[in-house]
C-alpha cells in the first residue's frame, strides 16, 4: 500500500515537491490479455516520477477521454515512464493468443499498438518500440510531448507513423527538436510541431504549488497546455480510425 508522503522528483530538469510515484502494478492494467484480434492498445508514458493514475496530468486525462469515447475495442492504459518492464511483459503476454510463449508474425501484427508520452514518457515511448522491435511487433503511432531522454530522436523502423511536438523556449529545459526514421521507407514522420509560450499564459492550477511559481518554465506550460492535448488526442484518434479502416478493407500489413 502507498503512502502519499512529501518528496523531491525531478520534473523536466528542477526539482519540485509531489508525491512518491506510485508504479503501475500488473493487478492495476484493465485491458485483457491475449487482446482481442483486430483490437487497438493506446498506451500513455507520464513524465517524471508521476504516478500512473495521476488525474490531474494530461497524459491520463486523455487516456481518460479515449476509454469513455473510443470504441469497444480499444483499449487504453498509463503507466510512469520508469515502468517500461510492466508494460513491455504485459504486451508480451496480451499478443501470445496461443500461449506458446513466442509472438509469431501473425500475433505481432493482430492488435493495433499506439504509444504516446511527455517528457520522460516520450523517451519511454521510444524506447519501448526499440524493445518491440525485437519480437518483430509493429507500432503504429508514437506522439513525443516535449521528450527529454536518450535516445529519443531516432524512430525505430518497426513505427509506421510518428509525431513530436516541441517548444525550444529561453529557458533550462527543452524538448526534442526534431526527430527522424531510421529507415524513411518504413517509417512516415507526421510532423515536428513547434510551440512557443513566450507570450502565452497557460492555466497551471494542475500542478504542485511550488512549479506554479515557475509557471514561466516553458516545459510546464506544455504539459498544461490543453492545445496541445488536443492535437495529441487528434493523432491518436485518427490513427485508430486508419486501422479499423484497413481491418474492415482487409488489409495485410
Amino acid at each position: 500500500m502507498w503512502k502519499q508522503m512529501a518528496a523531491v522528483a525531478v520534473m523536466g530538469g528542477l526539482a519540485v515537491p509531489c508525491a512518491a510515484e506510485k508504479r503501475i502494478r500488473r493487478a492495476d492494467i484493465l485491458t485483457p490479455a491475449p487482446l482481442p484480434e483486430g483490437s487497438v492498445l493506446v498506451v500513455g508514458f507520464l513524465g517524471a516520477w508521476e504516478s500512473w493514475d495521476n488525474p490531474k496530468r494530461n497524459v491520463r486525462k486523455v487516456a481518460l477521454r479515449l476509454r469513455e469515447s473510443a470504441g469497444p475495442d480499444v483499449y487504453v492504459e498509463t503507466a510512469g515512464n520508469h515502468s517500461r518492464k510492466t508494460i513491455r511483459k504485459f504486451i508480451f503476454e496480451a499478443l501470445d493468443r496461443n500461449g506458446d510463449k513466442r509472438i509469431d508474425h501473425a500475433e505481432a501484427r493482430s492488435v493495433g499498438i499506439i504509444f504516446y508520452g511527455q517528457s520522460y514518457g516520450g523517451a519511454a515511448a521510444v524506447k519501448l518500440t526499440r524493445e518491440l522491435k525485437k519480437w518483430n511487433v509493429a507500432v503504429r503511432l508514437t506522439v513525443q510531448v516535449d521528450s527529454i531522454g536518450w535516445g529519443d530522436a531516432v524512430i525505430p523502423s518497426n513505427v509506421q507513423r510518428a509525431v513530436n511536438l516541441y517548444q525550444a523556449d529561453p529557458g533550462p529545459v527543452r524538448g526534442q527538436s526534431s526527430i527522424r526514421a531510421e529507415d524513411a521507407s518504413k517509417t512516415q514522420i507526421l510532423a515536428n510541431v513547434r510551440h512557443t509560450y513566450l507570450f502565452r499564459e497557460v492555466n497551471m492550477e494542475d500542478y504542485p504549488r511550488l512549479a506554479r511559481g515557475w509557471a514561466t518554465l516553458s516545459h510546464w506550460k506544455m504539459d498544461n497546455d490543453p492545445m496541445v492535448w488536443a492535437e495529441v488526442e487528434g493523432f491518436i484518434r485518427a490513427e485508430i480510425v486508419r486501422w479499423q479502416a484497413e481491418r474492415m478493407a482487409g488489409v495485410k500489413e
